[in-house]
């Protein structure tokens, strides 16, 4: 089965919450989800920071995946470029996201449906830093290999939902063909360039987000991706929807509304871990 692109979209660029110096772009606005499914939400979040004071703090999430690939890192923050964090919140967790020096960062963070049976797993950290994500050149372009299976290589991140996160850098009029399950719902955010997907004409140019065609089918399928005039770089993602109803409300993702007070109530008691205190068998570093 070829795959198609069904709907391209371009999303505003805002301030984000951080004030001064954070441009926040909604790649997935989470208002719809079972058009998205297995993705809740994804930000862009460009960061130029002044160093004006301390931004940011300790915080719990619990009921899904946090996905946090670090496209432009800074030595004074704990994020690499090139790195991917993987954070399975499941019953509950805390971290602590602080900047107190000047920095600029981009982050794309993606929240991910955690299946119905694992919404309370044990919560579990894994950092895949740059220089061990799978990679391969095709032609002058290159592929990264940040979750699941592609190209003949397997990130060593494991995730409770089955999905690919798959970076290309595609040179000037370079073909390259990736397979995928025909289950799987999938979206291309364009981060800088342009190319055509799925032998469409119109091209998906920078900041663009374009939805691939649906199906329930089992089985396997493939999309064409043709890097533009001046190439492109763009991530693929790409997830088994799990078709399960959630309420999504602030930090936390539960089944039913009346689970989230307690899980508020908890935070403020100290009952939540902090990532920190996590056992050994729960951390994960791939280096």
């Amino acid at each position: 089965m070829n795959r198609k692109i069904v709907r391209i979209v371009q999303p505003k660029a805002n301030q984000g919450f951080l004030g001064e110096g954070h441009t926040a772009i909604q790649v997935v606005e989470g208002n719809d989800f079972q058009q998205t499914d297995p993705f809740i939400v994804m930000m862009d979040d460009q960061l130029d920071l002044p160093g004006h004071g301390v931004v940011g703090g300790p915080h719990p999430h619990a009921g899904f995946e946090i996905a946090t690939l670090v496209l432009e890192g800074s030595p004074e923050s704990d994020f690499q470029t090139g790195s991917l964090e993987w954070l399975t919140t499941g019953s509950g967790i805390v971290h602590t996201e602080e900047i107190k020096t000047k920095v600029k960062l981009r982050i794309l963070q993606l929240w991910l449906v955690l299946p119905k049976i694992k919404r309370w797993t044990a919560p579990k950290w894994q950092k895949l830093p740059f220089k061990n994500v799978p990679s391969k050149k095709i032609g002058r372009s290159e592929i990264y290999v940040y979750s699941g299976s592609a190209f003949g290589l397997t990130s060593p991140i494991s995730s409770e939902t089955p999905i690919m996160i798959v970076l290309f850098k595609l040179y000037k009029n370079d073909k390259v063909t990736q397979q995928l399950p025909t289950n799987f719902n999938g979206f291309i955010y364009m981060l800088e360039g342009s190319m055509v997907a799925g032998g469409e004409a119109t091209p998906i140019e920078t900041q663009q987000v374009a939805w691939l065609d649906r199906s329930t089918e089992e089985g396997a399928s493939k999309i064409d991706f043709i890097g533009g005039a001046e190439g492109g770089s763009f991530v693929l993602y790409a997830g088994e929807p799990q078709r399960v109803p959630i309420i999504s409300y602030g930090p936390f993702v539960v089944d039913r509304e009346e689970e989230i007070k307690p899980l508020f109530q908890d935070f403020k008691m100290g009952r939540i871990p902090h990532l920190k205190t996590l056992p050994e068998n729960q951390v994960v570093y791939h280096g």
